[in-house]
């Protein structure tokens, strides 16, 4: 059955009653050559299980499945179970979760649904939840070897921005921390039904496990991060006395460390100069 084909997908959804929730960012992929694209560049291969996160009608799921020796996918919408039951009629090596991703216990389901094979995680993700996905994805030092992602173009950047300059955010120091991110392709937004209001990349972030450099407190170091980040306007000794409560002198002492005036901002600091600054904190509390 062709899932790309625009009859097809409306006489499934039809036959199931479906009709898309813009709570769930639901938006199906109608292009044959994108989801194929995503599976040869996310590790879908001999030898890997694939994690995926929302599978629409199966699109991508099936393509993955032709190619990893197994695909485990968390779907948060029970309406799409029938319907998959029906789409992935074909594939034996398909399991489908129907949790949410921010819920469920992510080292259980990769402990216990690919026993002997490499981990990936491939999705086409919901634009609402792109970031907290991927630092969920990230923090939990899951044993995954790539995380490969259709998110909004605009996130795409930010992923894929290096840290210190002005396109970096909190989600871009977290990526950079754990791994590389590389933009992959562009999508734009005709290639979906219903058609979003942006146009799409795709991603792939190479997760390093043993990151080159290292905090002595890692959580300390991204409430740091996120705090900084969340004011972002704000120089960062504003931000992150009005956030966590912190004395100007000791930020300020901080920044001196590293050669950067009390005026600063946290977008100014590379990967560096924030894991020195927040250290630098972290004594003299």
């Amino acid at each position: 059955m062709n899932l790309t084909n625009i009859g097809n997908i409306k006489d499934i959804l039809s036959r199931h009653g479906f009709s898309f929730s813009k709570g769930l960012g639901q938006n199906f992929i109608i292009n044959p050559e994108i989801c194929p694209k995503i599976a040869e560049n996310g590790n879908a291969r001999a030898g890997f299980g694939i994690l995926e996160i929302g599978t629409g009608i199966g699109v991508l799921t099936a393509e993955l499945a032709k190619r990893a020796d197994k695909v485990t996918a968390i779907e948060i919408d029970s309406r799409l179970l029938p319907i998959l039951d029906e789409t992935l009629a074909e594939f034996k090596n398909i399991k489908i979760i129907n949790e949410d991703i921010m819920k469920c216990d992510l080292q259980k389901i990769i402990q216990n649904e690919f026993v002997g094979l490499n981990v990936a995680v491939c999705a086409n993700l919901p634009y609402y939840i792109t970031s907290p996905v991927i630092m969920l994805l990230l923090e939990s030092h899951l044993p995954i070897e790539s995380i490969t992602v259709m998110v909004q173009k605009e996130a795409a950047q930010r992923l894929c921005a290096k840290v210190g300059t002005r396109e970096s955010g909190a989600i871009t120091v977290g990526v950079n921390y754990f791994g590389t991110a590389k933009n992959l392709f562009n999508v734009s937004r005709g290639n979906f039904m219903p058609s979003p209001n942006v146009d799409s990349s795709v991603i792939r972030i190479d997760v390093n496990h043993n990151p080159r450099l290292n905090p002595e407190d890692e959580k300390f170091f991204f409430s740091i991060v996120k705090s900084g980040f969340s004011q972002r306007r704000k120089t960062v000794a504003n931000a992150l006395s009005s956030q966590m409560g912190i004395d100007k002198q000791i930020i300020y002492n901080a920044l001196a460390v590293i050669n950067l005036p009390e005026t600063a901002r946290i977008e100014q600091l590379n990967m560096e100069q924030l894991i020195q600054f927040s250290q630098n904190i972290k004594e003299k509390l």
